[in-house]
């Protein structure tokens, strides 16, 4: 489609889009979000898990402070139950996920192939909230966390005290301002900062480890209490299970370690439809990375209750949101603790960086695609600062509180996790094995009880969440609303029958109908042709029927593939398949004009009824008032009136 001139933009627009100039270079009608994918770059596989590491091992610098307060006593019991529930029951599960979408798509890319029509966007679009909670209160409660083991640092404090909520801001403030200038998933900083931080911890583990066998009295003490605080095992374990829906944050990063599958380097003979090398290694990475944080929630669970008096984790205290800072300090003097708390803020922040990566990546792998974000959705740097805004308005409401904002984490990563569960229970039906469809509908009972009991015990997960599924959808809807009119066909394929019907008609005069198919017999487009010649007073029978069956209306990007055929030994007629009517039909004029030269005509007939009822049917149906609609799809899509394609409607 020939382009049409438009004044330069400003700098500033340009270097926020910059990405989004070069969609479409290589000729046709290529929508606006038709982006070809980056060259694969892969890494080993244990490299790529540090990756995920900076998200699911950086959890450590709250998740015992977290469950010492969930738990109290009973926290090493109960964080073993979330350790069984990780490696029997989320573990086998993204493993089966890395299977089905090894592009990093997720569970969500799975279910979303289950559904269609517009139940199925409603339902992405449903756990794209949560996702986007998920994401986003991990960039806030990093670095929320970040600024606690800062302002309790025993050099700062003093100085820091009370100024959390700025430190707060000021990290998401500096996260953004690097995703402005330009954010490359650094592997090699990812793996430096985990090996530095879990080689720091096992110093920490290893030393409190040392105090509770030395000190005898403190393992007696705590079976002591234990006992007579819940009297018996059964009692303990039951308890435990009813706790154990907050200690869920143990459960995060399985999503991320799905989503970085395509940093996976694979094996050599691995392609993009058959990526086996890549799964393999995949299935690795997510096994060592739940083995080795299972190994550290037990161990830090089991020291931080016994050596860490219960007053300290409290809001307020010491201990609350960094409770391996407090060991790190308390055994191992002022110049280790210090270096623990650098290690912690620094894999923390880069946390919040793996998230925004994840939200940039995610976001926009739907909703452009649903026509429900802005063109400029593809570019990253508007979408950082939106981002950024909302993380602003995150801390604020939570008031940069880890403890708070625990229960909106652990509500999006569980809503994740039984959705993954669903959709590989549903995977392993279809596949017909009976024995994993058993195993996993289970798994995926086990996470929707643990779900409900989160969101019954702590609703504000479930709130923000809302919160977050209204404004994608409330945006969504005005922004394809917004985009109705556009030109959203990516690409057009003629058949060689449609080609010869093009060049045989471009000689004369290029005339479509637009023929809405019924029985398709030879009387429908006998008096279809005498209809349209009546109506517009024009000879002859030189025209060429142009039918378009809708297929998803809900879909809003699509290729269009135009097949010719003659019936009835007479009637040439082109049929296309679309989500919309209007659409395909414009796109295929437009096609016809830039390869012939020459500007084609079509002829409808006006619809019957409601004009506000029939728009209603193209938004949301794809059909409705086709001539106007058409019209005006090829006016936005030309602005030259001379070069635009004519509509004719009698």
């Amino acid at each position: 489609m020939t382009t049409t001139e438009h004044p330069p933009p400003s700098r500033l627009r340009s270097w926020m889009l910059e990405g989004l100039s070069d969609m479409g270079k290589d000729g046709g009608h290529v929508g606006p979000h038709a982006e070809p994918e980056p060259p694969h770059r892969g890494q080993p596989w244990y490299r790529v898990m540090c990756l995920t590491g900076v998200d699911y091992f950086s959890t450590l610098g709250y998740q015992p402070g977290i469950a010492a307060l969930a738990a109290g006593l009973l926290s090493p019991v109960a964080t073993i139950v979330l350790v069984l529930v990780t490696l029997v029951g989320a573990l086998p599960v993204y493993r089966r996920v890395a299977e089905e979408s090894p592009h990093g798509e997720g569970s969500i890319a799975m279910l979303e192939r289950l559904l269609s029509f517009w139940q199925g966007k409603l339902f992405v679009l449903t756990l794209l909230g949560f996702a986007a909670t998920d994401f986003l209160i991990t960039i806030t409660l990093s670095a929320a966390d970040a600024s606690t083991h800062l302002v309790e640092n025993p050099h700062l404090t003093g100085t820091l005290h009370n100024q959390q909520m700025l430190i707060t801001l000021v990290l998401v403030a500096l996260l953004g301002a690097v995703f402005l200038k330009g954010f490359l998933e650094a592997v090699g900083v990812a793996v430096a900062l985990v090996g530095v931080y879990l080689a720091l911890n096992v110093v920490v583990v290893v030393v409190g480890l040392w105090h509770v066998i030395t000190a005898g009295h403190v393992v007696a003490d705590w079976s002591s209490a234990l006992t007579a605080e819940h009297g018996n095992v059964f009692a303990m374990v039951g308890v435990a299970l009813l706790v154990f829906p907050k200690l869920a944050l143990g459960l995060s990063g399985f999503e991320t370690g799905v989503a970085v599958m395509p940093h996976v380097k694979g094996a050599p003979g691995d392609t993009e439809e058959r990526p086996t090398g890549r799964i393999r290694d995949t299935k690795k990475l997510l096994t060592t990375a739940a083995l080795i944080m299972s190994v550290f929630l037990i161990a830090t669970s089991f020291i931080t209750t016994l050596l860490i008096p219960a007053k300290d984790f409290e809001s307020g205290g010491p201990a609350n949101g960094r409770a391996l800072a407090y060991l790190a300090h308390e055994y191992l003097g002022g110049a280790f603790g210090t270096v623990y708390d650098v290690s912690t803020i620094a894999i923390l922040w880069f946390a919040g960086a793996s998230a925004m990566a994840g939200l940039l990546n995610l976001m926009p792998r739907y909703l452009p695609r649903y026509g429900m974000a802005p063109h400029w959705a593809r570019a990253v740097r508007p979408m950082v600062i939106v981002f950024t805004l909302i993380g602003f308005l995150v801390t604020w409401i939570f008031d940069a509180d880890v403890d708070a904002q625990g229960g909106a984490y652990a509500t999006g990563v569980l809503v994740l996790i039984s959705s993954a569960a669903i959709a590989v229970t549903i995977a392993a039906r279809k596949a017909g094995q009976r024995g994993w469809t058993i195993g996993f509908a289970v798994i995926s009972a086990v996470f929707l009880y643990v779900t409900v009991a989160n969101v019954i015990e702590r609703p504000d997960g479930v709130k923000i969440g809302a919160c977050f599924i209204a404004g994608i959808i409330l945006v969504s809807l005005l922004s394809r609303l917004a985009r109705a009119f556009e030109l959203r066909v990516t690409s057009v394929q003629l058949d060689d029958m449609a080609q010869r019907f093009i060049r045989d008609i471009a000689s004369r005069k290029i005339r479509f109908i637009a023929n809405e198919p019924d029985q398709r017999d030879q009387a429908e487009y006998r008096e279809k042709i005498e209809q349209i010649r009546a109506d517009n007073d024009i000879p002859g029978e030189d025209f060429v029927f142009v039918e378009v069956t809708v297929l998803d209306p809900s879909e809003f990007e699509a290729s269009l593939t135009v097949r010719g055929e003659v019936l009835h030994g007479r009637y040439r007629v082109l049929t296309l398949e679309s989500s919309s009517i209007p659409n395909a039909l414009a796109a295929l004029l437009l096609h016809v004009r830039d390869t012939t030269g020459c500007t084609p005509h079509i002829y409808f007939e006006w619809t019957e009824g409601s004009p506000f009822h029939n728009f209603l049917r193209f938004f949301l149906f794809g059909q409705g008032e086709v001539a106007p609609v058409t019209r005006e799809v090829l006016r936005e899509a030309e602005p030259d009136r001379a070069r635009r394609p004519r509509v004719h409607t009698g």
